[in-house]
């Protein structure tokens, strides 16, 4: 299918530096719509084409998979701090396939997309490695939480023990939700003062009991998604650079660390957890010193996009 490119360019393990000679190829682009596409409302967000047909199959090294986003949505995604935009708004030129006026613009610009809203990134880093007992602490906050609900009786409501419930770290009273209940949560789950105690047990210890057989796996470095472990800090290097540096260098200089992370060369409990628990610290205190907008300047992506339509007239 015809379409105008903005840009198209090698994406993933082969940007980042973290490629083997097993690793297939991305490839990721920006498209414009066309007119037609506007006036019908058929602007599609990305447009996917991939050689491996097999759904669900692995991907051999021989396949490609490439994705184009439309202006819009790329410049929606780049304003949002999201990860996958910010990585091609820094691509080297040796990655570059093909490219044009106006994506050099756009990168000329990609400063403007920096904002402390990088939570893409720290985020997914988070997410990660509270898969696997980082510190413990979240494991330590449901057992403080499961030790009030088991004394406190069963068959009453949560707000009998609402007093009791400790506040910590993982751990924070929410105030009133909009039908005027109190809600507590605990590492990300919700409990309201009307539900059972042992409603709320339950919850909890739900968590509990899986958080802590994945933490005990992590301890005998088993069990862990180690590919899962190398993109947490592959996020968590690429934000501190462009906290620091105000901008991310690729082929990331890391990526030897990243290989070996990724087939499980070090292990997670004794080594890689305590790093990753001391980069998000760093990585907080830069975000807190950085002096990044809060949020990106949409006005002028929006007329960027009116101003590129209007040269194609």
């Amino acid at each position: 299918m015809q379409r105008d490119i903005i840009v198209e360019m090698v994406f993933g393990s082969h940007l980042y530096g973290t490629n083997t000679e097993d690793s297939d190829l991305d490839i990721k682009g920006v498209y414009l719509p066309s007119f037609g596409d506007i006036a019908l409302g058929e602007i599609k967000k990305s447009i996917v084409e991939n050689t491996n047909t097999d759904n669900g199959g692995k991907n051999s090294k021989d396949d490609v998979d490439k994705e184009f986003y439309s202006l819009q949505y790329f410049l929606k995604l780049a304003c949002q701090g999201q990860t996958v935009a910010l990585d091609m708004l820094h691509a080297p030129d040796n990655m570059i396939i093909k490219t044009s006026p106006t994506w050099e613009a756009i990168v000329r610009k990609r400063d403007l997309f920096y904002t402390k809203n990088l939570d893409s990134f720290v985020g997914y880093a988070r997410t990660q490695a509270a898969k696997y007992g980082l510190k413990g602490s979240r494991l330590s906050a449901a057992k403080s939480v499961l030790d009030v609900l088991e004394a406190g009786g069963k068959n009453v409501r949560l707000e009998c023990l609402w007093h009791k419930l400790p506040v910590g770290e993982h751990t924070e009273m929410l105030g009133e939700n909009e039908n005027g209940i109190n809600e507590f949560k605990v590492c990300g789950r919700i409990l309201q003062s009307r539900m059972r105690v042992e409603h709320a047990y339950n919850c909890v210890k739900k968590y509990y009991d899986s958080y802590g057989a994945r933490a005990e796996l992590a301890k005998k470095n088993e069990g862990v998604d180690f590919k899962a472990i190398s993109h947490a800090f592959r996020a968590a290097i690429q934000v501190k650079e462009l906290l620091e540096f105000k901008t991310i260098t690729f082929p990331l200089k890391e990526a030897r660390f990243l290989k070996d992370v990724k087939a499980g060369k070090l292990h997670y409990a004794k080594e890689l957890s305590p790093l990753l628990e001391d980069m998000m610290d760093e990585i907080t205190e830069l975000s807190k010193e950085s002096t990044f907008p809060d949020k990106a300047d949409t006005r002028f992506w929006d007329s960027f996009i009116l101003k590129t339509y209007t040269a194609k007239t």
